[in-house]
Parts: C-alpha cells; sequence; structure tokens
C-alpha cells in the first residue's frame, strides 16, 4: 500500500504553471480530496500533509527544494516515518507520454529526470512507484529545459488536468496495495479499432436490406 505521495515540481510563482510542476497539480488535488492543508516543514524540506483515508494514516509532500535535490526532501520524511519505497508514490512530470495520458510504473531508470535520479540516490534504490503524468515532447532534446519550464497550452492542461482526476480515483486501491485495478483506472483506454469496410455493390445487384435504428440521444 502507498503510504507517502510524492509530487514533484520546482517552487516560486514563476514555476506554478509550467510542465514540470505536473507533479505538484497532481498532490494539490489530492489534498483538496482528503480536505488536508499543506504547510512547510523545515524538517522535510518541504511542504507537508498528514491525513487519514479510510483508515489509512498518509502523508503528502511537495519538495521545495527545486527538483535537482528531490531526493533529499523524500528520503527524511520516509525515513523519520520508516515507510519502505515500496510504499511511495512519486508523480511527475513525463516527456514520453502525451498530454492527457498517464502510466503508473515500479521502479526502473529515472530516463534523465533530474527529480527521479535525485530520488533514486538518497532512497538508494528505484523500487518505488511513479506515476507517470504526460506533458509530451517537443520533438528536439535541445529544447527539452525550455518545454518543461514553459507553460502547457489550454488544451494540454485540460488535458493533464483530466489524467489527474483519474489518478485521484484510484486512490483507494492504492491505499490498499491493489495496483493492477489502480493501473487499469490510471491508463488511458486505447480507442476501439475502426470496423472494416462495406463491400461496395455493383449495378447488377442490390444491397441486403438492413434495419435501421433511431440514433441514440
Amino acid at each position: 500500500m502507498i503510504k507517502l505521495f510524492v509530487g514533484l515540481g520546482n517552487p516560486g510563482p514563476e514555476y506554478e504553471a509550467t510542465r514540470h510542476n505536473a507533479g505538484f497539480w497532481f498532490i494539490d488535488a489530492l489534498a483538496r480530496q482528503c480536505k488536508a492543508t499543506l504547510s512547510m516543514d523545515k524538517g522535510y524540506h518541504g511542504l507537508v500533509a498528514r491525513t487519514t483515508v479510510d483508515g489509512h494514516t498518509i502523508w503528502l509532500l511537495e519538495p521545495q527544494t527545486f527538483m535537482n535535490l528531490s531526493g533529499k526532501s523524500v528520503a527524511a520524511l520516509a525515513r523519520f516515518f520508516k515507510i519502505q519505497p515500496q510504499e511511495i508514490l512519486v508523480a511527475h512530470d513525463e516527456l514520453d507520454l502525451p498530454p492527457g495520458e498517464a502510466k503508473l510504473k515500479l521502479g526502473g531508470s529515472h530516463a534523465g529526470h533530474n527529480g527521479l535520479r535525485d530520488i533514486h540516490a538518497q532512497l538508494g534504490t528505484d523500487q518505488y512507484w511513479r506515476l507517470r503524468i504526460g506533458v509530451g515532447h517537443p520533438g528536439s532534446r535541445e529544447e527539452v529545459v525550455g518545454w518543461v519550464l514553459k507553460k502547457p497550452i489550454l488544451d494540454h492542461r485540460i488535458a493533464i488536468e483530466q489524467t489527474i482526476d483519474r489518478a485521484l480515483k484510484a486512490t483507494p486501491h492504492f491505499l490498499s496495495g491493489e495496483f493492477n485495478k489502480a493501473t487499469l483506472l490510471v491508463h488511458t483506454s486505447k480507442p476501439p479499432r475502426p470496423k472494416p469496410p462495406r463491400p461496395a455493390t455493383t449495378e447488377n445487384s442490390a444491397p441486403t436490406p438492413v434495419a435501421t435504428k433511431e440514433p441514440t440521444p
């Protein structure tokens, strides 16, 4: 089960609406859902809230160390409360997924994400859960820094918020450790496959009558 929910981002109003702060957006939404208030705790180098959901005590954390030192905050809180890496969920922006998509993952590479890189180092393991929130890719590696530190266009922001809404619905499963069920809610379902075209009729053959149905409003 998840005991510590972490959102990655950069502190300060100039970064608040940028793509790199998608993890903060998730924690802000989760705090609203739980009716919890985040407040600065210098001991954990971040904004922290402790609350109870369905009988489970959980912590919410937004590191205020800037992205590349996120692990300092995560490790401080996790070690004090004896929270194991597998009981931590880190929400972060993901370049390899388009806005509107998200993936749930346990372990694996940090893929160059500076926040994850530091968490890897501070926890001494990659075996924690990640909520990868798609923000899209600019198309060129040289443009990545500028991309994540800019605001998404409105359509992309709406798509990201919809992703966060799906993740919030998975909260009971995060708390019970039912990660297969959580994954089904978080991951974007594939669109239905298009039906094959009907064969064309010839001049000498009449089409087979088909029963008609009124469109559903």
